[in-house]
């Protein structure tokens, strides 16, 4: 599953919280410390996927002539080009090899600035970081439709997909069901 940016934030935290709780790792300069790292590398990881989307755009769109008159799917061919445009732009298009590779610089970050210390093998710890991506996104999934259910449920005139007061409503959800299950 892909992340979104306002995911970032939740994933951190949930990184976080699963640093703090394993035994072999000690926490030196506070959970926010550690969510705030952990986030600024997510939203980098996201900005270069956005650039490489963004790019594989402009040419779809430079080519879309042709494209039409060759009828071939979009979708189809926007991950096509995606894929191969990846390496260059650094981006690893399997999901659990870029969890993968994200706990390792979120492990090297957070000992390089000395939020984190641990007495064990550096891959514990990241398997710590990669199993919280892994339980946030099956959990998400979930929490997800949890959420719409109870949106559903409130039957109130206001609450229009894609209106403030909506995604106000949906982020609240979101937040109070991850709490709820100790993911924030």
């Amino acid at each position: 599953m892909r992340l979104k940016p306002n995911q970032s934030r939740l994933v951190a935290g949930k990184i976080a919280i699963d640093l703090v709780n394993a035994p072999f790792v000690t926490i030196l300069k506070g959970k926010d410390a550690v969510v705030e790292a952990v986030d600024k590398i997510i939203q980098n990881s996201l900005k270069v996927e956005n650039a490489l989307d963004t790019k594989v755009k402009e040419l779809i769109d430079e080519n879309y002539d042709e494209i039409e008159i060759q009828q071939v799917d979009e979708r189809q061919l926007f991950f096509m080009i995606k894929k191969r445009l990846a390496p260059e732009f650094g981006v690893i298009m399997n999901y659990d090899d870029r969890y993968n590779d994200l706990s390792h610089k979120i492990l090297d970050e957070l000992y390089e600035e000395y939020l984190i210390e641990y007495d064990v093998n550096d891959n514990q710890v990241k398997n710590v970081i990669f199993k919280a991506f892994k339980d946030y996104i099956r959990a998400y999934e979930e929490i997800d439709d949890i959420v719409y259910e109870k949106i559903r449920k409130m039957r109130d005139k206001d609450l229009i997909p894609g209106s403030e007061k909506y995604e106000l409503t949906y982020d609240k959800l979101l937040k109070d069901e991850l709490m709820r299950r100790g993911m924030l």
